[in-house]
């Protein structure tokens, strides 16, 4: 079975250089992809963050999770990886999406599907240094063109069936169940056949939120954290595995409770699980990877195992979303990449 490139896109943000020297260390331990969010009120810039990392390391692969057309205008993106694709030349990507939590935060609206792939068809011809029609005097030219791969994030239908039509990789954003993996594929390899292409040709990525908490029952909490979070945006994800909410509408959990921004990125997930305790564990499971390094790998390798296509990435985003912790070799970066990656890279190369 081919074995994807795992990813993490939570680093030491609080400092320039403590993200370069973050990125460096899991390039040391093993990890096969850093990644950054690219969410101006939350964290410091993506692109002078990944320019420092370009300058530290080697092999590891570089690039945006997620960036969207709202916050920046596409061709501001595409000038800014070209220009990290000069500091680390073939190992960057691009991962592209409408923007939930970044534009919400500034007050806007995520990107429609229709925007999105427009954006992208611009960001791609200019990417590859073809002169663009934007309505200018001139056709748009970016002088410094590179061919950074555009890997759309996607998790409903309609953005599926679209990035398949125009992305090189998509980033699957359902969860765990096979019903919702398999689904996603689908879609993918549908919008690429309606596009012309073949199917085989765009890459297949997921990104599976990982509570990594040794305690059972704090991370069962956590989980539940995690599938509101993707009911919140997605409620049609619970259909596939056979799921129903029960609860009170999330908007109205969020607001009673004091859950902000929302269940995936609040401050205390404890708290915000407990808010909708009433949430089976399968809601748990079918969203989130949960429990110490042996659940971890157990779960993460049945999950590849189901897939109907091998990925290219898998990004464990870690959870809780952790701080630097004073003993980093007990932390995330250093725990995961010893205790389950091998592991798992072992057991599925088997």
């Amino acid at each position: 079975m081919k074995i994807p490139r795992f990813g993490l896109n939570r680093f030491d943000a609080r400092a320039v250089d403590a993200f370069a020297a973050d990125v460096k260390r899991a390039e040391t331990l093993g990890w096969d992809a850093a990644l950054q969010p690219d969410s101006q009120l939350r964290r410091r810039d993506t692109y002078v963050l990944l320019a420092a990392a370009a300058r530290a390391t080697e092999r590891i692969t570089l690039g945006t999770l997620l960036a969207n057309p709202i916050n920046r205008h596409p061709s501001v993106t595409a000038g800014s990886i070209a220009t990290i694709d000069e500091l680390a030349p073939g190992r960057v990507l691009l991962g592209w999406g409408v923007g939930d939590t970044a534009v919400r935060l500034a007050g806007l609206r995520p990107a429609r599907v229709k925007e999105l792939e427009d954006s992208t068809r611009l960001m791609r011809a200019l990417l590859d240094g073809e002169a663009v029609e934007v309505g200018a005097e001139r056709p748009a030219r970016l002088p410094h063109a590179r061919p950074v791969p555009i890997w759309i994030a996607a998790g409903g239908p309609r953005t599926l069936r679209m990035a398949g039509g125009v992305a090189d990789g998509v980033f699957i954003r359902v969860g765990t169940h096979p019903a919702n993996i398999a689904r996603s594929v689908e879609l993918i390899r549908a919008g690429a056949r309606d596009a012309g292409r073949d199917p085989a040709s765009v890459r297949l990525g997921a990104v599976f939120h990982t509570v990594f908490v040794d305690d059972a029952a704090r991370a069962l909490t956590m989980a539940k954290s995690m599938a509101a979070g993707y009911y919140e945006y997605s409620p049609m994800l619970f259909e596939p595995p056979g799921l129903t909410w029960t609860g009170p509408d999330p908007e109205t959990l969020k607001h009673d409770k004091k859950v902000w921004p929302d269940f995936h990125h609040a401050p205390d997930l404890e708290m915000s699980g407990r808010v909708v305790a009433f949430l089976p564990s399968e809601a748990a499971d079918a969203f989130a990877l949960r429990g110490g390094p042996a659940e971890i790998t157990r779960q993460l390798v049945d999950v590849l195992r189901a897939a109907p296509a091998p990925f290219d990435h898998v990004v464990l985003h870690p959870i809780p979303n952790p701080p630097t912790p004073d003993d980093p070799e007990r932390g995330y970066t250093a725990r995961v990449a010893r205790e389950v990656l091998p592991a798992v890279r072992r057991m599925l190369g088997g």
